[in-house]
């Protein structure tokens, strides 16, 4: 009874926070009908997890209270709409300016966002730079992953030759309307990496993955 019920539980104490800014234990006890000590578990696993943030907020003489609010991790885990609004802001925009001046714009915005990944990546090994790339995807939203492999495509320990694979599209509605984003991000990759990258497989064409394959120049 208890593993099902502590997922709601947490579940249950994320969403009063992103409702109510912040509470205290006591009141999200009282709130939700559990036992303090039982929140207080759920409130320390979580904020393990780093999903949730305390601050000590002292009130006269009496023992301090801990309040707790989410952290834009904890924020993150809320799905929004914000891939819907994009998709009309370009659709609009692609209406407005032309075919020719929206491909200008979605390769600068694919340039810029290369210079900011390769920044960020820095200078290390190839295999550091691939690691950092997955880091960097993953906090994107992407189910990202990546390998090295052989010349034959078969996965290895070590090697020059790398396999990354995205088992999610964090812009897929745009990627549906706008399927020239993945060849800037095709592009993207490989000036942030700087190093050849094919593309293997595309969720676009209905496979289950996007995949490329990464190796030195």
């Amino acid at each position: 009874m208890t593993t099902t019920q502590q997922p709601s539980t947490k579940q249950d104490i994320l969403h009063h926070l992103l409702k109510q800014g912040q509470s205290t234990a006591q009141e999200l006890a009282e709130r939700l009908q559990v036992s303090p000590q039982g929140i207080r578990r759920h409130l320390k696993d979580l904020e393990a997890e780093g999903l949730i943030v305390h601050e000590i907020v002292q009130s006269g003489m009496g023992r301090p209270n801990y309040q707790y609010a989410l952290s834009q991790e904890g924020r993150d885990r809320f799905p929004d709409r914000y891939d819907d609004f994009a998709v009309s802001l370009l659709g609009t925009l692609a209406e407005t300016v032309g075919a020719d001046q929206m491909g200008s714009i979605l390769r600068k915005q694919w340039e810029r966002k290369a210079m900011e990944y390769r920044d960020r990546i820095g200078h290390g090994s190839l295999k550091e730079r691939v690691d950092q790339l997955v880091a960097l995807r993953r906090r994107e939203g992407y189910m990202a992953e990546c390998y090295p492999i052989d010349a034959n495509g078969v996965a290895v320990e070590h090697s020059d030759r790398f396999i990354l694979t995205e088992y999610n599209c964090a812009i897929s509605h745009i990627a549906e309307s706008f399927p020239s984003v993945c060849g800037h991000e095709l592009e993207m990759f490989a000036v942030a990496l700087d190093c050849h990258v094919e593309r293997t497989h595309w969720l676009v064409n209905g496979e289950h993955r996007c995949g490329y394959l990464i190796q030195p120049k």
